[in-house]
């Protein structure tokens, strides 16, 4: 058995794809994942499983999600070392030391393709700054996510991948999660 975490996409956003917490849960279970843990509404779990690839474990919870909801909904795994990598390589912090309440991480399903990479540029703004890395976007937002430009739909429109982003201490959160097994 080896940890995974999963994100999901837009679930519990403005009253839009509701899913509790514990019927994610059960979905994991009747997966028949094991260890099963939910952090926060957000659609963040931790559970472990046969080693598989990512990319095919993401794609099974999307149509367990959806045989079992009706939910159809973007699912993005990593297993934990790929997540303890994340950890180490985000350069706004291991480069600049910035405040952690200012930092995400954007996931992105799929790594996007060099043309999509070439052409993307950073927005007309208040100072925000990205770096890509493989297949995660470490942000630096010092206004406030909420504030910034490089949303989800941002990354999604420029690079033609599913993205969700994640602040600084729910990665570290899950990363423990995970570590703990």
């Amino acid at each position: 058995m080896k940890p995974y975490i999963s994100l999901l996409r837009g679930i519990n956003v403005s009253d839009q794809n509701r899913l509790h917490m514990t019927e994610l849960k059960g979905i994991y279970e009747a997966l028949n994942f094991a260890s099963v843990a939910t952090y926060i509404q957000s659609g963040n779990v931790v559970f472990d499983c046969a080693e598989q690839d990512p990319g095919v474990l993401a794609r099974v919870i999307e149509a367990e999600i959806a045989r079992s909801t009706g939910l159809t909904l973007r699912v993005l795994v990593r297993d934990a070392d790929q997540f303890q990598e994340i950890i180490g390589r985000n350069p706004f912090i291991s480069e600049r030391q910035e405040d952690p309440e200012k930092l995400h991480v954007t996931f992105l399903s799929e790594l996007p393709s060099r043309k999509a990479l070439n052409n993307l540029r950073l927005p007309a703004g208040a100072g925000d700054e990205f770096q890509v890395y493989d297949k995660e976007i470490f942000l630096f937002c010092p206004n406030g996510y909420g504030k910034t430009k490089l949303s989800n739909t941002f990354f999604e429109r420029k690079l033609e991948v599913a993205a969700t982003t994640r602040n600084w201490k729910t990665v570290n959160t899950l990363n423990e999660m995970a570590k703990q097994r």
